[in-house]
This record gives structure tokens, C-alpha cells and sequence, in this order.
């Protein structure tokens, strides 16, 4: 947890778990951690995890039974990955801007991207997929 992010903390509690569903930590239609537990787990006070489960079954990627807890729903992970896309796209589409403008090329925003990559096998996938469109064009 960053606290000095000018995003709200329980904004990067409900990333984080979304991170969580997506990593497969937390399977469709399976229980998560009960607030109290979360709570003690990001080290924050209980009210803001609430906010954070109240703000994630919002948008409809986990769900409350009653006296049992919450659990991820089913569609949740195409639901988050969707949602992070469409963040993605809005918030690069200045980046689109610069490359129409000439800024630089195709290949050198191809290869910032790679470069900043973590993953060593998505790192590798994309170079691949890189390779065999260079070759074919």
C-alpha cells in the first residue's frame, strides 16, 4: 500500500484485490477474506476495507451473503480486466496523440513498452509476438 498515492486508500485496497482475483488468489464464487481479516492484512483501520468491499460490489466483482461474507463474482475477472482496459486506453490516449505527431516511432513506443515490462514470461510472449510481426512485415 502506497498512503502517499493521491488515490484513496481504499481505491488501491479494491486494486489490490482485484490484483488478488486476476493472479487467481481469489477463484469465482469463492469467499474472500472477511473484513476484520483484510483489514489486519493491509494494516488499515476495518472501515476503509468496508469501503473498499462496498465500493468492489458496486461494480458488481464481489458479492455480500449475508452472515456468511463476500466472494468474488462470477464474470469477475473479465469484468476487471475490461474496466482496466478502458482506464488504460483513456489514460494513454494522449501517448496515441504524440505518436500521430511523429514523437517517436511505432517500434520505439513497442520497445519503451517491453522494456518496462516485469513479467520475464508476458516479457517474452510479447517479444515473440514483436519478432514474428517484424519479420512478416
Amino acid at each position: 500500500m502506497n498512503f502517499k498515492d493521491s488515490k484513496g486508500i481504499y481505491l488501491q485496497i479494491a486494486d489490490r484485490i482485484c490484483d488478488e482475483i486476476l493472479l487467481g488468489n481469489y477463484k469465482e464464487d469463492a469467499r474472500i477474506p472477511s473484513v476484520r481479516e483484510y483489514a489486519a492484512v493491509v494494516e488499515v483501520n476495518a472501515n476503509t476495507v468496508m469501503r473498499s468491499f462496498e465500493h468492489l460490489q458496486s461494480q458488481g466483482v464481489i458479492y455480500n451473503k449475508r452472515g456468511i461474507g463476500y466472494f468474488v463474482s462470477t464474470g469477475a475477472i473479465e469484468m476487471i480486466r475490461n474496466y482496466r482496459k478502458e482506464v488504460f486506453m483513456k489514460e494513454n490516449i494522449n501517448v496515441l496523440d504524440e505518436l500521430n505527431k511523429g514523437a517517436c516511432t511505432g517500434m520505439d513506443a513497442i520497445h519503451f513498452i517491453i522494456d518496462k515490462i516485469e513479467d520475464p514470461e508476458f516479457k517474452a510472449s510479447l517479444e515473440f509476438q514483436y519478432n514474428k510481426y517484424k519479420d512478416i512485415s
